[in-house]
C-alpha cells in the first residue's frame, strides 16, 4: 500500500488570500467599488477582461448588490453585508479558467442539487444572458 502524501499546507496563493481577508475585516469594511475596480485593474488578461464584464453583469442584473472586495476578489454582498457571489480570477490560485461563485445567501436552489459555481473561459451573448438570469434568481 502507497505512503499517503504529506499536506504541504497551504499554498503560497491561498496564505495571500487569508492575509487580504485579515486586512478586509480589520479595515472594518471590505472595498467597495473602488477598491472592486482597482483589484479588477490590476488583474493581467484575460481575467481583467471577463471581471470587468461580470462586474457590468452584477451591476446591471443585480443593482441591489453592493460590491465588496472578499478574500481579495470582486465580491457582491446583500443589504445584510453577506457575500452573494464573487469573481474568482484564474491566475489567483493558478487554475486554467475564472469562476463565478455563489454562495448560500444566493436564491439559485433547485431541488435537491444545483450548481453555485460556473468555470468562466470566455463570454458570448448567450453566456452573458444565463449569468443575468442566474444573477437576478440569486437576489429573487
Amino acid at each position: 500500500m502507497p505512503t499517503p502524501k504529506k499536506s504541504k499546507g497551504f499554498t503560497d496563493e491561498e496564505r495571500a488570500a487569508m492575509r487580504e481577508r485579515v486586512k478586509e475585516l480589520k479595515g472594518g469594511k471590505a472595498g467597495g467599488e473602488s477598491e472592486v475596480l482597482a483589484k479588477i485593474a490590476a488583474m493581467s488578461e484575460p481575467d481583467r477582461a471577463l471581471a470587468k464584464r461580470v462586474h457590468g453583469l452584477v451591476r446591471a442584473s443585480a443593482p441591489s448588490l453592493t460590491p465588496k472586495t472578499w478574500y481579495g476578489m470582486p465580491a457582491y454582498a446583500d443589504g445584510e453585508g453577506s457575500v452573494v457571489c464573487h469573481f474568482q480570477p484564474a491566475e489567483k490560485f493558478k487554475t486554467r479558467y475564472a469562476s463565478l461563485g455563489f454562495s448560500d445567501k444566493a436564491h439559485l436552489d433547485e431541488g435537491n442539487v444545483w450548481p453555485n459555481s460556473f468555470a468562466l473561459k470566455g463570454l458570448t451573448a448567450a453566456d452573458e444572458a444565463k449569468i443575468s438570469a442566474l444573477l437576478k434568481k440569486a437576489v429573487g
